[in-house]
């Protein structure tokens, strides 16, 4: 077997890593860079046989989850050929395509699933459920040639599925000849030891929505389902209802699981802000709106909630004038990377925060593994050759792990 990193030996996001075995081959991920300008995608794509022309070597693209820096290019690829997702992760991006800029879903997907393996050519892939920040994400152990790589995707072990880390750890898979492993989090300040849990912010959160008189916002991806869940236990414990716009709703119902919380459930109600309003006419996004009705309030309805209710904050929001009537004594949480805070789109809703005199506290951790978390992953696989990937310290990782080889992008090496 053959590897070729296209993108992502020296940088976080953009992932796609080509294999070859008997004359035929698979890529793994297709990822938009981190640093990709607003236009021009298409050149973007990486030189892999098949992807711009016909060649039957390529057998399929196998997309590890449904985050944009791991599958973002896909769309520029050629119609026919095959991609390979989990369900549930397929689902959450065709429920978003209608809702957020550059949505995308794939015509004919062939789904994967946890520990089911599936045979493309001369590849056995099998698929591992991992914990991580987008919903339906997994590891992937591919076999040919007589060799077994383990490439990890994206993963954490402090979510609301470590348990899932940790069956990997207790049995891993044997004899990995490769280890692709990521390491977002090596070089950022304080990721040696850990993070804060799931279980942790659902308390912070509890502490922020009782401080608060009026309105609680979340400011958080809808697609985080680990956060929805905890967000949604918080206001529970509170006392307060969770108030979800329309696209949260679909995102939650395209999950497929009924212990996640739904628009219809009765401590939640399903609020459309007038931008989204004018685009479900725009759109016909009517049979969304329609199917998500049950627990349905308007404007009129919000001053007799405002101090019950913790609602779910989108940019758009800004906008809608039945918001602004109800922010005395509001509150703003906000709950992803903070690197976001430094665009220039965010800096014009934080302006906007400072206008309506709503403080913004930040209540968040990790979708990535701590250091700690990521050696534990290295020594339960003992892998003869630990090559890093998606992070931009992968210098670095021989002072943490053994037998680490770097690679360059768009070389070929053998297994």
């Amino acid at each position: 077997m053959r590897i070729c990193i296209h993108r992502g030996t020296s940088e976080i996001g953009g992932t796609c890593i080509e294999l070859e075995a008997e004359g035929r081959r698979i890529a793994l991920d297709v990822g938009l860079p981190l640093d990709a300008p607003d236009e021009g995608h298409e050149s973007l794509l990486p030189a892999v046989a098949g992807f711009r022309e016909p060649d039957d070597s390529l057998l399929g693209v196998v997309i590890s989850h449904a985050h944009q820096d791991h599958y973002g290019l896909a769309r520029h690829i050629r119609p026919g050929v095959p991609v390979y997702i989990g369900e549930a992760a397929h689902n959450i991006m065709k429920a978003a395509s209608p809702y957020v800029p550059n949505g995308m879903a794939f015509d004919d997907p062939r789904f994967i699933a946890h520990r089911k393996p599936v045979q493309i050519g001369p590849f056995r892939i099998t698929p591992y459920l991992v914990d991580h920040s987008a919903f339906d994400a997994y590891s992937l152990l591919v076999e040919a040639d007589g060799k077994r790589v383990f490439y990890s995707g994206d993963f954490r072990a402090h979510g609301r599925k470590a348990r899932l880390f940790e069956a990997t750890i207790e049995r891993p898979p044997r004899d990995i000849d490769v280890l692709l492993m990521e390491g977002t989090t090596i070089g950022r300040t304080g990721t040696d030891e850990g993070f804060s849990t799931e279980a942790d912010l659902e308390d912070e959160f509890v502490r922020a929505f009782r401080e608060t008189e009026g309105l609680h916002l979340v400011w958080a991806s809808a697609q985080n389902i680990d956060r929805m869940v905890t967000i949604f236990r918080a206001a529970k414990r509170t006392g307060r209802l969770l108030l979800i716009d329309l696209y949260t709703a679909v995102i939650l119902e395209a999950t497929g699981r009924d212990t996640i919380p739904q628009s219809d459930w009765p401590d939640v109600r399903l609020y459309i802000p007038h931008p989204q309003r004018v685009a479900i006419k725009e759109k016909g996004l009517f049979a969304d709106r329609d199917r998500h009705n049950v627990n349905r309030i308007y404007p009129e309805h919000l001053p007799g909630l405002k101090d019950r209710a913790v609602m779910m904050f989108r940019p758009l929001m800004t906008r809608d004038h039945g918001l602004r009537a109800v922010l005395d004594g509001a509150r703003l949480s906000y709950s992803m990377w903070q690197g976001y805070l430094k665009d220039e789109s965010t800096a014009r809703v934080t302006e906007w925060l400072d206008e309506q005199g709503i403080p913004l506290e930040v209540i968040h951790t990790s979708g990535h593994a701590s250091v700690a978390d990521l050696k534990r992953l290295a020594a339960a696989l003992a892998p003869r050759m630990l090559v890093p990937i998606h992070s931009f310290e992968t210098a670095r990782f021989g002072e943490f792990f053994d037998n680490v080889v770097r690679q360059e992008d768009g070389v070929w090496w053998d297994v």
